[in-house]
């Protein structure tokens, strides 16, 4: 991205902090309730099985779609350091790249759909009840791929301008869309576990149209940019290699998820769906303080690309003390209310009962994962991916080492491997930290962001 020289420093303070994260926290709560409603309208058919297929479809679809949320991380990251920069031509270029990826992206995956499948559902291993609902699941959602990545571009576009409020319009229209089709179709139209997936699929589509208009309203014309710009070799490369260093960061994060419901699913189909259930409740915690890891996002990443080392610190400072502030809350309204969660998502008894008896582990995760939510916006706003990658590949290996030790206790020992994990992602970026940022702002000659991603 080419520098500007009337470049825009970032507002910092706590006002700033709430302006940003407010919207994206309501907005990341949304997200998943797609899953949520799904597993709403399919758990109260009370089969086990069909509720478990529910899960078993959400970690393929979780390999499959967020392994490529560096298409919203990513644009976040350049359009910030491009507002900072004063580079309202980077801003374009970088969301037009970014469509071009996710177009490509998305049309891979539905013509690799069948070895996906097969490859996913021998992984997991699940009862044959289970595979077969979940294969019916996959097979229709599969076609969502394309829409699903342009929703990232305009997610990662609008926070990256600070446009949270706008981000957070369009997230809640796609849930509400797909809340009452899931409905109608599954209920209505008694298509069951495909209806479902029916009522996904036509929610992301017609939040990426809504959002490429929102787009095109706020600015983004693009038929007036040269396609050897779009494609400038230097610049499509650097995003490709932030891109390669967030998708493998985020690979790496959803096998510690998938790794977790495969062993659930060793304890029967009941521990399958008490372990989905709580994890629904674990997402939803998660995305609620990802609001301030968005914030990060978009001020450290404006900071840096205005050179603003003393608004990049203090960036951090503000968002990790909401971040925790608010994750203590979570924790505590997740325990309190985890109880009639569990009832509304499950009427199986016996489903509600193995959850209960887990809920103090799942209420932990948000004070055990906020560092992580936290540092994971300052390395993507400043793209510092390379050490975010390899940080999260070392805490994976301590994920899978304490798991090893923990066996002998069970489903109880698959949690505290978990809440390991999250917590030991936050101590070691944070540990990474002063250096990155002593060597992002040492004096240069040239402006812009170091390369340290690869």
């Amino acid at each position: 991205m080419s520098a500007a020289p009337n470049v825009l420093r970032a507002e910092i303070s706590h006002a700033r902090v709430i302006r940003i994260a407010l919207p994206m926290t309501l907005a990341h709560m949304t997200t998943p309730l797609l899953g949520l409603a799904d597993a709403a309208v399919i758990g109260r058919l009370g089969e086990a099985s069909l509720l478990g297929a529910i899960a078993t479809g959400a970690v393929i679809f979780d390999f499959c779609f967020w392994a490529f949320g560096f298409l919203r991380m990513g644009t976040a990251g350049f359009v910030a350091q491009a507002l900072g920069a004063g580079d309202a031509a980077g801003q374009r270029l970088t969301v037009l790249r970014a469509l071009v990826l996710a177009l490509v992206f998305g049309l891979a995956l539905i013509l690799l759909q069948k070895p996906i499948a097969n490859i996913s559902f021998a992984l997991i291993d699940a009862s044959p009840a289970v595979s077969a609902a979940a294969r019916a699941y996959f097979d229709i959602r599969i076609w969502s791929a394309p829409v699903v990545f342009v929703n990232y571009v305009v997610l990662g576009a609008l926070i990256g301008r600070a446009r949270t409020d706008i981000a957070l319009v369009v997230q809640v229209a796609i849930n509400l869309v797909n809340i009452v089709l899931n409905v109608w179709l599954v209920y209505g139209l008694s298509l069951g576990i495909q209806g479902s997936a029916f009522g996904t699929l036509l929610a992301e589509s017609a939040g990426a149209l809504a959002g490429l208009t929102i787009l095109a309203k706020l600015g983004n014309t693009f038929a007036a940019i040269p396609w050897a710009d779009v494609l400038n070799w230097p610049a499509m490369r650097r995003m490709l290699a932030v891109n390669r260093d967030i998708m493998l960061r985020t690979a790496a994060l959803i096998f510690s998820f998938a790794f977790f419901t495969r062993q659930g699913a060793q304890g029967g189909d009941t521990i399958l769906a008490a372990n989905a259930v709580l994890m629904n409740l674990f997402l939803i915690t998660a995305h609620f303080l990802d609001g301030f890891a968005t914030a990060a996002e978009q001020m450290c990443g404006q900071s840096l690309g205005a050179r603003d080392e003393s608004g990049f610190r203090r960036a951090v400072r503000l968002t990790s003390l909401w971040c925790l502030t608010f994750s203590m809350g979570a924790s505590v309204l997740a325990f309190v209310l985890g109880g009639a969660f569990i009832d509304f998502v499950s009427t199986n008894p016996e489903v509600r009962h193995v959850a209960r008896q887990y809920l103090y582990l799942a209420a932990l995760t948000p004070v055990a994962g906020a560092m992580a939510f936290e540092f994971d916006g300052v390395f993507v706003g400043a793209t510092w991916t390379r050490d975010m990658r390899n940080l999260m590949l070392l805490a994976l290996g301590l994920y899978l080492f304490v798991f090893w030790v923990a066996q002998p206790f069970g489903n109880t020992g698959l949690w505290l491997a978990l809440l390991t994990f999250l917590a030991a992602r936050g101590v070691l970026q944070g540990w990474r930290y002063p250096a990155l940022v002593a060597a992002q702002f040492q004096p240069r000659p040239a402006l812009g962001p170091v390369n340290t991603y690869g």
